[in-house]
Formats: C-alpha cells, sequence, structure tokens
C-alpha cells in the first residue's frame, strides 16, 4: 500500500498537471510553487550582504557589525535590530501592493521564506512574533490584514509563538501616503496600545514585529514603544520591502 508521503506526492504532481506553478509577478510558468521566473527575480530588488542593523537597508563601503545607515542615524529607533527582505521598487512593490490591496494571498506563503531567512540573526529565545494591527474599521473595508498573514505564515516557518492581537490600533488614522517624516510620526502618536487581554504574552519576552513596508518607521516605533510598555524585554522588527531614498 502507498505510503502517506507517496500519495501525497502524487496528489500534488496531479495538482501540477491541471495547475501548473505560476511566476508570482508575472504569471510565467515556472518549475515549482511560490517562485519567481528568472527575469522576475532579477528585477527583484532581495537585501543581501551587509546591512543596517536597524532597519535592513543595505549599506555600502567599510561597514562594521551593528552599524546604522544614515537615516537610523538620524532618527532615533525604540527598537534593537530590524532587518527587511527587500527593496521596496521595481516587481517587489508590485509584490507588495498586490498583496495589500490585491487579494494576493498566494504571495504570503513566499514572502515569509523570504523575511525568515532576513531575520535569522535577529531571533531570540522564547520570542513572540506579532503583526502591526489595523483599526477595526480598515480591517472592515480591506478584509484581511497583511502583515499578519505574513506574522502568521512566519511563526510556522520559524516555529516560534504568534499572537495576531498583541496589540491594537486604538484610532483610526489617516493613510500615511504622501506625508513627511514628522507628520508620519504626529499621525501614529498614541494610537497602537498593548492589547490588555495579551499582557502576559508580552511581559519580560522579546517581540518580533511584522510589517510589510517600512517608510520612515513611524508606526513600527508606536507599535515597539507599547510593548515596552507593557514590559517587554526587547522589541526587533521585520518588513517586506525597505523604501529606501538612495538606492
Amino acid at each position: 500500500m502507498p505510503s502517506l508521503i507517496a500519495r501525497s506526492a502524487g496528489f500534488q504532481t496531479l495538482i501540477h498537471a491541471v495547475f501548473p506553478p505560476e511566476c508570482l509577478s508575472c504569471r510565467a510558468r515556472v518549475a515549482s510553487d511560490d517562485g519567481l521566473c528568472g527575469p522576475c527575480w532579477r528585477d527583484t530588488a532581495f537585501i543581501s550582504g551587509a546591512v543596517c542593523d536597524a532597519c535592513g537597508v543595505p549599506l555600502r563601503g567599510d561597514v562594521q557589525s551593528g552599524d546604522r545607515c544614515d537615516e537610523c542615524l538620524r532618527v532615533a529607533r525604540p527598537w534593537s535590530q530590524g532587518r527587511s527582505a527587500l527593496l521596496y521598487k521595481d516587481r517587489a512593490r508590485a509584490l507588495v501592493l498586490g498583496l495589500k490591496h490585491g487579494d494576493r494571498h498566494d504571495i504570503v506563503r513566499p514572502v515569509a521564506r523570504w523575511m525568515a531567512r532576513a531575520s535569522q540573526d535577529i531571533l531570540r529565545e522564547n520570542m513572540v512574533i506579532a503583526p502591526v494591527p489595523l483599526h477595526w474599521s480598515r480591517m472592515i473595508q480591506r478584509r484581511y490584514n497583511q502583515s499578519g498573514l505574513i506574522a502568521q505564515a512566519m511563526a510556522r516557518e520559524l516555529n516560534i509563538s504568534y499572537c495576531a492581537d498583541l496589540l491594537l490600533r486604538t484610532r483610526s488614522t489617516a493613510s500615511l501616503d504622501g506625508k513627511s517624516r514628522d507628520e508620519r510620526f504626529r499621525e501614529v502618536s498614541d494610537a497602537i496600545s498593548p492589547n490588555p487581554k495579551r499582557k502576559q504574552r508580552i511581559e519580560g519576552r522579546s517581540v518580533l514585529l511584522v510589517d510589510d513596508v517600512m517608510t520612515s518607521g513611524a508606526t513600527l516605533a508606536a507599535c515597539t514603544e507599547a510593548c515596552i510598555n507593557a514590559q517587554a524585554s526587547e522589541v526587533c522588527v521585520v518588513t517586506l520591502a525597505r523604501v529606501a531614498k538612495d538606492d
């Protein structure tokens, strides 16, 4: 009698015969699920090499461990370390927007793997992973929190604890698109709080915050401060993409 693994492999082969794997970006046929074709891979700005220890943007020149980019030297970051998988441009930007506004849930699993790899060196023992929260009114409009989907998939990939509602967005905030750095920080000030029902999940533990894009870092800073106020021992952050002024 065929083993369960063999039956599963056979079923997967049948699925691929009916629905061949497609590139996540252009929909061209590829060899395996959750992949990018060669041209789209080349046009997707994966981050590698030396990076800013606070936001994950690539660094150039003679870099030491723990170095930060110019922006993270100018702007205080309340979290300990941060990483990002992609630069927010070209195919990467299209993937982010597809996930955020286009119901592209098929993107979740592969980008979670990319982010899990990017965050390997900032993981801590007994860490809990949590998404940047949406306000309930925004959740009704969008129907899902893309950061929550990614965080949950990352937790499975990394085999660490996940809490969907560790933080709450206590008031609705305007879109941050087009706002200056100072305007972004003012907009999210006091808008995020620790969930009183999840206090025991934060106190004394390291928290890994997950978001789709980091621009100014205002939202991640507000989330970090909420965790610190709830007695988190440390906070790190990871985003799918980082907006960089100078690529």
